[in-house]
């Protein structure tokens, strides 16, 4: 009987092939532009995906400025945080945070899906979020996708 060799391929820091991507944000619902962002800089979509390792590729966002929020979340969402004082719990709202750091929406919108450890925390600096269409990583030559071609 001819039987094949299947083996599990273990992907690690040598052997993951890292890609640049770019996407534009222009009238992108922001949960959805998240979810698959963070499913490119996991890397889940590729076929030699590894869970403790870094094998997604490197994200580039821009007109971070023009995102979209479905509903009334751009005056009803809350974002939270703590000077660590007390009584220094902050509210703010999307729309506060457009204003303030267009970017900063974008960037805790994709960094609430990524995993919350230190491998979490190196795909986070994998991302590149710039309002307006410019970027400075041309020489990394990163190709355009379309949110609609990943699943």
């Amino acid at each position: 009987m001819d039987t094949l060799s299947y083996k599990t391929i273990s992907a690690n820091k040598k052997t993951v092939n890292k890609e640049w991507v770019l996407i534009d944000a222009e009238n992108e619902v922001l949960g959805r532009l998240a979810s698959k962002a963070a499913k490119l800089l996991r890397g889940k979509y590729k076929p030699n995906f590894t869970p403790h390792v870094d094998c997604g590729d490197n994200v580039i966002i821009v007109n971070a400025e023009k995102i979209r929020l479905t509903g009334n979340k751009w005056t009803d969402k809350i974002y939270i945080r703590h000077t660590g004082y007390p009584g220094g719990q902050k509210f703010s709202t999307p729309k506060d945070l457009l204003a303030k750091k267009p970017e900063s929406l974008i960037e805790k919108a994709i960094k609430g899906m990524l995993p919350k450890n230190r491998l979490g925390s190196d795909l986070f600096r994998n991302l590149y979020v710039y309002t307006g269409p410019e970027h400075p990583h041309q020489a990394q030559k990163p190709k355009e996708i379309k949110l609609n071609t990943i699943k």
